[in-house]
């Protein structure tokens, strides 16, 4: 979470965000509740065709969507073996081999697989996770993401072992989910930890010296990426930037090692030292007016730079409702966001989906997708920020993104039609990665 707006009350909000996020990073684990099981671990898909000894399956009927830049295939069928793509095309154009197990999915549409990119492993039941029963982390990643397709996950903000436990499991296959690229705690500017934490703390980067220590050994702990909060709620009132000689340090250092870094902006001026600093996503928007008027030259200028933006749109409407918001200050954050969105993608700037839940408690992104909608982007445009535009952005357009025969068998399919309904997104009837069922239609317990 980022945006307050000056004269929010923030009473309830600081002792839900310190609990949020202090927790995780002081590192400290306790017991928890687990859930009944729902999916043991990763199943062949789907699990109504998976009798028989065939490593072959036909998904048979469905509007098969390949790409946001191509016009999708009527009654198509998407053949997979062995966690690849094997064949894509219309009934008729493609041979089902014979020894093929078929689902047939009339109604249905099938996407390729959608990233998250902005989510928290920070929440009380992702502790412990070396640990946890499977089949609670099972429930939990289909509570929070596989129900919604999502079979790629960005984290912004957890910690870094626990979330590294949770990726070994996914990686052993004795948990069903998403692949996790994580950021670890994130780095916030000297005297600048967020309030919403304390009395845990944020690593702070005093200087350049400092920044580049601090990012050194946080990938050398295996952080897959670096998140940095160029802008930062030092308290309920007052935001601060972080220099733009450390935003530079930080990420020069991260490019040595090949690593992308994201920034969590809170208002122009932190969208600006990002922007100065060679940052590589913004985290959010921005529409925060504390300091005045949002610059409505910095989408452009942020598309210029090559950066790329994650919304997350449906987190300002969140928030305005949890905390009580008068109605035209949260219909402003409204306005403002929607309109740094619009301006960014009419630049041709690059989007990634991403709803910031772990922090939210309300998971489902049908908002989010409705809100995007709203502030005037097309159904493809969403599309590509959920599969194309992630793939590009984290080095993986060779082999995910697409349904196109031998790229990963990473697939979405949907109850409607998401071209006429842009909140078919939500309604996942199976979310599956590399061939394997990662959620199933049931309804989640965790």
């Amino acid at each position: 979470m980022c945006f307050v707006p000056s004269g929010w009350s923030q009473q309830g909000a600081g002792l839900s965000r310190r609990t949020f996020l202090g927790t995780g990073l002081a590192g400290a684990v306790s017991a928890t509740v687990f859930g009944a099981s729902r999916l043991a671990g990763a199943q062949t898909l789907p699990r109504q065709a998976a009798s028989g000894s065939s490593g072959v399956v036909a998904l048979t009927g469905a509007t098969v969507y390949p790409g946001p830049d191509v016009p999708p295939i009527q009654r198509g069928v998407v053949v997979v073996r062995d966690g690849r793509i094997l064949a894509v095309g219309s009934q008729g154009e493609v041979v089902i081999p014979g020894d093929a197990r078929i689902l047939d999915c009339p109604g249905l549409s099938v996407t390729a697989g959608f990233s998250n990119c902005h989510v928290h492993f920070m929440e009380r039941k992702w502790q412990d996770a070396e640990h946890a029963p499977a089949s609670h982390l099972t429930d939990a990643l289909a509570a929070m993401l596989t129900r919604y397709g999502f079979v790629r996950v960005v984290d912004t903000g957890s910690f870094l072992p626990n979330t590294r436990a949770i990726g070994r499991r996914l990686d052993r296959g004795d948990v069903a989910g998403p692949q996790i690229i994580t950021a670890g705690s994130g780095f916030a500017p000297a005297a600048g930890s967020p309030y919403y934490v304390q009395p845990a703390r944020v690593p702070e980067l005093t200087d350049p010296g400092t920044a580049r220590a601090l990012v050194t050994e946080l990938l050398d702990a295996d952080g897959d990426l670096v998140k940095l909060f160029t802008g930062s709620w030092a308290t309920q009132t007052s935001i601060v930037v972080m220099p733009v000689d450390v935003v530079r340090a930080a990420t020069s250092t991260a490019h040595q090692r090949g690593k992308l870094v994201v920034a969590h902006p809170s208002n122009g001026a932190g969208a600006r030292a990002a922007l100065d600093g060679g940052v590589d996503i913004l985290a959010h928007t921005f529409p925060s007016e504390l300091t005045g008027p949002w610059d409505r030259s910095l989408p452009l200028r942020i598309r210029e730079a090559g950066m790329a933006l994650i919304p997350t749109l449906k987190l300002w409407k969140y928030e305005a409702r949890r905390l009580g918001v008068p109605a035209a200050r949260a219909e402003a954050a409204r306005v403002n966001s929607a309109a740094q969105l619009k301006a960014f993608a009419d630049a041709g700037g690059q989007l990634l989906f991403g709803t910031d839940v772990g922090y939210m408690a309300d998971y489902d992104p049908t908002d989010e997708y409705l809100l995007m909608q709203q502030a005037g982007l097309t159904f493809w445009q969403v599309l590509a920020s959920l599969t194309t535009g992630p793939a590009a952005r984290f080095a993986r357009a060779a082999h995910s993104g697409r349904i196109v025969a031998g790229m990963d068998a990473d697939l979405v399919v949907l109850d409607g039609n998401p071209e006429r309904d842009i909140s078919a997104l939500a309604r996942v009837r199976y979310a599956v990665r590399l061939g394997r069922v990662v959620y199933d239609g049931k309804p989640a317990t965790g």
